[in-house]
């Protein structure tokens, strides 16, 4: 795992915190990564082609989605893009320079993409924070995320359509499941971009902010997520996903399982006594 620790991924990087990496512009990594208390940041970091997706930003993004789900000290996780952008999608230049077999064509399992969360859902919650462009890869990345915020001048789209490409980032699958099925329709046929405040009428973001405070508003959502007992919020997150299609009662019955496996544990007994007595809950994750 590469991490990032000292860097302010609110701006472009302007050192690795690594002494090899003397040369940012050409060594610094295609994504970096931070650990600020029980939250995990994820930063595309390919600015200069607008975080196009790259075979080794998607290998450290897959890093991180083990590392997610296997520490039990991260609680939650915000995947964003250095720069004053999200992510222009698949750096079709790359993929156009690798021969037939590689990661990027016919050799690649396309009924899952784990860096793109297409058959890969992460047991802790991931906040999407969008500034700029989020267009193909970008918008199919940010259906496999949980909570979505973005800056005013974001867009999104699925383009591939007008490249006579496939999305096959899952977006033909998930986006009529997450907004109207005729408005995505339109989006996935048309290839058209999607401005900020259309895409919060749309429910594909919650919430649009002043250009430059993504950031600072998933930062704010994840310290409170991170903030609750651990094991109640993986809980509602498992239940929320597991459930999804099935009939109401077999989906109450799976909730109940799951949810009184919670009220066995000991942050299911902090939580009430922490209220009696009037102070904040001392959460473990036990």
């Amino acid at each position: 795992m590469r991490d990032s620790a000292h860097i302010d991924i609110r701006s472009p990087p302007v050192s690795t915190g690594t002494a090899e990496n003397t040369d940012v512009s050409a060594k610094s990594p295609h994504c970096l990564v931070e650990k600020r208390g029980h939250v995990l940041i994820v930063t595309m970091n390919r600015p200069e082609a607008r975080n196009a997706l790259s075979g080794e930003m998607m290998e450290i993004m897959v890093e991180a989605w083990d590392r997610i789900d296997s520490d039990p000290d991260i609680r939650v996780a915000i995947l964003t893009g250095a720069g004053g952008t999200f992510c222009a999608g698949m750096d079709l230049k790359e993929m156009n320079r690798n021969a037939p077999g590689d990661k990027f064509s016919g050799g690649m399992d396309v009924t899952k993409l784990p860096a793109l969360l297409k058959g890969r859902r992460l047991t802790k919650p991931l906040i999407a924070a969008v500034e700029g462009p989020a267009i193909a890869g970008g918008t199919e990345i940010l259906q496999g995320t949980d909570i979505r915020v973005a800056g005013e001048s974001a867009r999104f789209g699925v383009s591939e359509a007008r490249l006579g490409l496939f999305p096959l980032g899952g977006s033909a699958v998930r986006l009529v499941r997450q907004i109207p099925y005729t408005l995505a329709a339109e989006i996935l046929l048309t290839g058209r971009t999607v401005p900020a405040p259309e895409a919060k009428e749309l429910g594909l973001v919650g919430h649009v902010v002043p250009d430059g405070q993504a950031l600072d508003k998933a930062l704010e959502i994840a310290e409170q997520i991170a903030a609750n007992g651990p094991i109640a919020v993986q809980a509602i997150l498992k239940t929320i996903r597991v459930t999804e299609g099935m009939h109401e009662e077999e989906a109450f019955a799976l909730e109940a399982q799951i949810g009184m496996a919670v009220f066995k544990s000991d942050d299911a007994k902090e939580g009430p006594r922490s209220f009696a007595e009037k102070r904040t809950p001392k959460f473990t994750g036990r």
